[in-house]
């Protein structure tokens, strides 16, 4: 159960708000034609006007989506009493929600950048399979590169949130509904042309595999040297094979998937990192690795250049961490798309994951946060 947020003191949030408001008095305006674009004053400090200037071309790049969509479902509810049946809870329905999870997460995340995101993923032919791609139709993203099989059940995690009247709901239980996507010769033609439309098409690949296999190893292999030479970065999120795509400009393993991989304990242990990463970026053949590390921040390590430990933004008190992962590799996806070095990608996925881990659920980042957090750093 995620701990709840302690509430800002009012005169604590006085003293935010007025270094805000003086620091946009002095280097930013606000666009006349919308409220919710910030531009830059000649006086901006210069490393902000390059950031600034990335997440301005997001909208100009289109960033392909292979892996695993799933379909995250919340059901709410208000407790009652004990069962006299059993000793659980009674609720009361109230509502439910549905948002996507995995690579949809990411789909969603590269859309509220502002980019043009490229699904390639398979779905079923069922219930959860059409409400995927409501959504993702609903969010202006286009669906040709979705794939229907009639023996998959799309994957479906429902949640059940539950507390008194008028409190924040907290989760009490997760049922996951899985399958495996079938390894049929008809299924990865299928792929393979939608990753050849990437090839042609978009600036840069995201990899989100959260092993129900719509990612295959074989395909992988044969499509790497073509979208490489294609020009396409290719980004890796993989939850329990990461090892196994090799090759991949730059991959995002949280703490415990680099313990898992190497066979390692980190134990809070600096030169522990340092070693992991390292080797753990000679064994992936990539040009670079972000680590994620929760409440502790990440870890950048490039190919020829020391470590950069970067802290967490914003407060240790995370909320939530469902998806976080997803968001940090679409911004960072977004931003090499756009012509950032590793560290500028790295700092803005920082940003983002600090925003992220303080909502509720799978949740997204907009341009607009960003930069506000850009801002507040500095």
């Amino acid at each position: 159960m995620s701990p709840a947020r302690l509430p800002v003191p009012p005169l604590r949030r006085a003293i935010i708000y007025r270094r805000f408001r003086r620091f946009f008095q002095r280097h930013l305006t606000f666009s006349p034609d919308s409220d919710k674009k910030l531009t830059l004053k000649s006086s901006m400090n210069e490393d902000i006007r390059r950031l600034f200037a990335l997440i301005d071309r997001f909208p100009l790049v289109r960033v392909a989506v292979w892996g695993d969509i799933i379909l995250d479902e919340y059901l709410f509810g208000t407790t009652r009493r004990i069962s006299r049946e059993a000793p659980v809870l009674i609720l009361s329905y109230h509502k439910k929600e549905f948002t996507l999870g995995g690579a949809g997460n990411s789909l969603l995340n590269l859309r509220s950048l502002g980019v043009d995101p490229f699904p390639i993923g398979v779905i079923g032919a069922d219930e959860s399979g059409r409400a995927v791609r409501n959504i993702l139709k609903k969010a202006g993203i286009a669906t040709e590169g979705l794939i229907v099989e009639k023996s998959y059940p799309t994957p479906l995690k429902t949640r059940i949130l539950a507390g008194e009247e008028n409190t924040k709901k907290q989760q009490i239980l997760r049922i996951d509904r899985e399958g495996r996507v079938p390894d049929s010769p008809a299924l990865k033609r299928k792929i393979r042309q939608a990753l050849r439309k990437a090839e042609k098409d978009c600036d840069a690949l995201i990899i989100s595999d959260y092993h129900y296999d719509t990612v295959k190893e074989d395909l992988f292999q044969a499509a790497l040297p073509s979208l490489k030479k294609a020009g396409l970065t290719v980004t890796l999120d993989s939850r329990f094979r990461i090892l196994r795509f090799a090759g991949v400009t730059i991959a995002t393993p949280n703490e415990p998937e680099v313990e898992e991989a190497l066979r390692i304990r980190l134990d809070e242990d600096a030169k522990k990192l340092y070693d992991a990463g390292r080797a753990f970026l000679a064994k992936l053949r990539s040009t670079a690795l972000l680590i994620t590390r929760g409440s502790k921040g990440m870890a950048l390590f490039q190919k020829g250049k020391p470590p950069v430990l970067l802290p967490i933004f914003g407060t240790a008190d995370i909320v939530d961490v469902t998806g976080a992962g997803d968001t940090v590799i679409s911004v960072f996806t977004a931003a090499l798309a756009c012509g950032a070095t590793f560290l500028q990608a790295a700092r803005l996925a920082n940003f983002a994951g600090g925003i992220v881990v303080m909502k509720k659920g799978t949740a997204t980042v907009s341009p607009l946060e960003l930069k506000q957090a850009i801002v507040a750093e500095h």
